[in-house]
């Protein structure tokens, strides 16, 4: 669980530095390709995909190459290799938590991953942050996130227990669905025609 939580704690740090550069419903998007990273993992550990998994693979590469593209000046390259890395990281984790939840139930594997995940944000905020949210809505916004967070960690966990790894992480899709909705709501962004290329592209990739 300390592995585990490390490793995802490494892998929100990058992840939030990349939404410092890029928007969220691109953001969300290419972490979104994080049960093909989970793929190459569990090619490493001797367990190879079958040809689907590897043409799904191919599509998904596709589209992240249309997600970074506007008809402008383009996605920041820099936030969108710290979200690919983020998502690289989460995939790492799943695997590792799914051997604990053999024999450890989802509740408390949730707990000591998160407690492990805070022992490496909190010293990275102390090394290069020393600022403070405001008063009023910043820490509303914290204390969403982390309730967010927790709930999110927990019902994943169960689900990887329940379904195994692979299965658990394509259910993961609907997540971008509610991002790209509250990203369009709350924050105003949009996508442009090529960048919904690429998001079909990814839907079919993970669906």
């Amino acid at each position: 669980c300390l592995l585990a939580g490390a490793i995802n704690g490494l892998g929100s740090i990058f992840y939030y530095l990349a939404l410092a550069r890029i928007p969220a419903s691109v953001g969300q998007m290419l972490y979104s390709t994080y049960p093909l990273f989970l793929t190459v993992w569990l090619i490493l550990d001797h367990q190879p995909p079958d040809r689907l998994t590897l043409f799904r693979i191919l599509i998904a590469t596709l589209a992240v190459v249309f997600l970074t593209l506007t008809n402008n000046s383009g996605v920041d390259l820099i936030g969108a290799l710290m979200m690919l890395i983020a998502s690289a990281l989460f995939a790492l984790h799943l695997p590792i938590n799914q051997r604990i939840l053999y024999e450890i139930p989802a509740p408390t594997v949730t707990l000591y991953t998160l407690s492990a995940m805070s022992a490496v944000v909190i010293p990275a905020y102390l090394m290069f942050d020393h600022s403070l949210p405001g008063q009023g809505a910043a820490w509303g916004a914290v204390a969403w996130l982390t309730l967010v967070t927790v709930l999110s960690r927990l019902t994943l966990f169960f689900g990887v227990k329940h379904l195994g790894g692979i299965r658990a992480a394509l259910l993961g899709l609907t997540e971008l669905l509610a991002t790209i909705v509250f990203s369009h709501l709350w924050l105003g962004e949009t996508l442009t025609s090529i960048q919904w290329v690429g998001t079909i592209l990814l839907c079919l990739s993970l669906g």
